[in-house]
């Protein structure tokens, strides 16, 4: 799973720029919206879209007072709280990887039109069936490198385990997700990342200049205002090491 986790490093780091933030809460904002009416009420102890999408927004730090409101809109009906349903699109990026695009949308039309704009413009194409190739999983991420954080993630109850610099990504089957985020706090970690997420079951190495390429195209389409996560089955390993070096 590492060219996941080296995509998941780029995103993290891109998320922290200041010109991002404001479209990182407002996706959030959206999410949990949408998840109060689908998941039936505002409570995530009984709705589990909703306690997802909480997470997903704690650990990019949307404001409490941004969550609040967001699920006072959707309960109440207010203005801002337009309906949203979630769409899955399908597709092959640069370099053959498989892409799958997760959007939550008002109007299904205007969606599939940009998102196809971008795999046209950037070398992909948008069709084809991809999603097999993806695993539900849980992704917790500890800013911590050492090996009393792995040990405790082993011990409850962790599915596979990534230690590099920095950081402790962990993931788990999707139903134990929030089982070990308990346990990792009941053992004094504090996770900065828990949410589910699709990990591929296999990646496709690149090289460094095709694998600029490749994020260059996940990133835009990432910055438009309906898609709400890209995964690829892209190891961009190469291209992290190219930044970092």
């Amino acid at each position: 799973m590492a060219g996941h986790n080296k995509w998941s490093q780029i995103k993290r780091k891109k998320a922290a720029n200041d010109n991002q933030r404001g479209k990182a809460i407002s996706k959030h904002i959206r999410a949990i919206q949408s998840a109060v009416r689908e998941g039936g009420g505002g409570d995530p102890g009984a709705n589990l879209p909703l306690k997802n999408a909480l997470a997903a927004a704690k650990s990019d730090n949307v404001p409490v007072d941004n969550i609040d409101r967001a699920i006072e809109r959707a309960l109440g009906g207010a203005e801002g709280g337009a309906a949203f349903e979630t769409v899955m699109y399908e597709g092959y990026g640069p370099g053959g990887v498989a892409v799958l695009v997760e959007a939550l949308t008002d109007n299904r039309n205007r969606t599939v039109g940009e998102v196809r704009h971008v795999f046209s413009k950037r070398g992909g194409n948008l069709s084809g069936s991809v999603a097999w190739q993806f695993e539900t999983k849980g992704l917790i991420v500890v800013e911590r490198d050492d090996e009393d954080v792995a040990e405790a993630a082993i011990e409850a109850g962790a599915e596979d385990i990534e230690v590099e610099e920095g950081a402790t990504t962990i993931y788990t089957a999707p139903t134990a997700l929030y089982d070990v985020v308990d346990a990792m706090q009941s053992a004094g970690f504090e996770p900065q990342v828990s949410q589910l997420t699709k990990v591929p079951q296999t990646t496709t190495a690149l090289a460094a200049d095709a694998a600029a390429r490749v994020v260059s195209f996940l990133e835009a389409l990432e910055e438009l205002d309906d898609v709400q996560n890209v995964y690829s089955t892209a190891d961009l390993s190469a291209f992290a090491e190219s930044v970092a070096g």
